[in-house]
């Protein structure tokens, strides 16, 4: 049983979420919540998200961390504070010596949706089916639990594709 860890980063609020892998196609829903950034400045910020993965791996041992990959929009600055977040986030899971993967927005949509495109609710309401979670779920906890989804099913075809070679 392999636990992983999602982080769906942001500068004022990071989602996390942690599921494990029970078997083929079966995963059990461990966590989710998120970690709100209550800092004045930037760098206090970083700190804030790099102390909160920190806290949540001591917490939950996972041995993988997945991680959305940054895009970029209309706002560069936003874009670059993203990425920052991400490498807060990166280094407390490298400092933890987990194996870190990282997924395009539009992958982690494919894999649990089935289009590239899907909006948010869509996501979280195939998070909510796959995991079986009953209930309110934040949007950052289920796009968080939603990358570590695609992270098992990217690795399920990797196994399958080294199987048939």
């Amino acid at each position: 049983m392999v636990r992983i860890l999602g982080i769906d980063p942001g500068s004022r609020i990071t989602g996390y979420g942690l599921i494990e892998e029970t078997r083929q196609n079966s995963y059990r829903y461990i966590a989710s919540g998120s970690i709100k950034v209550k800092a004045e400045t930037f760098p206090e910020r970083l700190k804030q998200i790099f102390d909160g993965v920190t806290e949540v791996i001591a917490l939950y041992q996972p041995k993988q961390m997945a991680i959305e990959q940054v895009f970029m929009h209309k706002n560069a600055d936003s874009a670059l504070k993203l990425g920052q977040a991400r490498g807060a986030a990166i280094c407390a899971s490298m400092n933890a010596d987990l194996a870190v993967s990282e997924y395009a927005s539009r992958q982690v949509k494919q894999a649990l949706v089935g289009k590239g495109g899907a909006d948010k609710m869509q996501v979280q309401h195939m998070v909510k089916i796959l995991l079986s979670i009953q209930g309110e779920l934040q949007i950052d906890a289920s796009d968080a639990l939603a990358i570590c989804l695609c992270h098992c099913h990217y690795q399920q075809t990797e196994q399958y594709l080294k199987k048939s070679t």
